[in-house]
């Protein structure tokens, strides 16, 4: 079952009214980060956090902690979506892009699956979280990124709902064709556009 945390709840801050092309529709604003696992929080210290691509061939490069800290880091500052209907404005990250990760990865695949800690799994094409649209970040708001968000890293893929965003990511997997995750096949839509409102299967 999925846990909420406490306050998880309808508001409406002042300039809702306003937020104009920035609010998809069907979302609302809150000033709050409320957390949504689909089970018991991972405790993963970085020391014995790693990050793991591998081609649609089984060929691996990883990174442990220091090295994937050591790579360029970027800051993004981007609006995020949930499908439970909030969206929050302006959120500030800092973590590696995808770019950088898959740089000297050959491959001909279409598509990503991201593994996490704790079996979670989401699929994604990988035209989505290339050429500049998606990080593995480590810190929010200028802070280690909790455990209930995600920490010690987690993916960041804004511009589709925050499922996508998988939390305590580990790897990804490169494949030539399409493999649904955990919520994929539980109904939610494939792909998760929040301006399409893609968020079952059915819409």
């Amino acid at each position: 079952m999925a846990l909420l945390s406490p306050g998880f709840h309808r508001r409406r801050p002042e300039g809702e009214a306003d937020a104009g092309d920035r609010l998809p529709p069907g979302q609302y604003l809150t000033d709050g980060f409320p957390v949504l696992s689909a089970g018991p929080t991972p405790r993963i210290i970085p020391a014995s956090w790693s990050f793991t691509v591998e081609n649609e061939n089984g060929q691996k490069t990883s990174w442990s902690w220091q090295e994937f800290m050591d790579l360029p880091q970027e800051t993004p500052t981007v609006d995020i979506h949930c499908v439970t209907r909030w969206s929050k404005f302006g959120t500030s990250w800092q973590g590696v892009s995808l770019d950088t990760l898959l740089e000297n990865v050959e491959t001909d695949a279409g598509y990503a699956v991201f593994h996490s800690h704790g079996g979670y799994t989401t699929n994604v094409p990988l035209e989505e979280i290339t050429d500049g649209k998606a990080w593995i970040v480590h810190t929010f708001d200028g802070e280690p990124l909790d455990p209930e968000h995600g920490g010690p890293a987690r993916g960041l893929i804004p511009h589709l709902y925050f499922w996508k965003s998988a939390k305590w990511v580990q790897g990804v997997r490169l494949l030539d064709h399409d493999d649904p995750g955990f919520w994929e096949t539980a109904g939610y839509h494939n792909h998760g556009d929040p301006w399409r409102e893609e968020r079952y299967a059915w819409a």
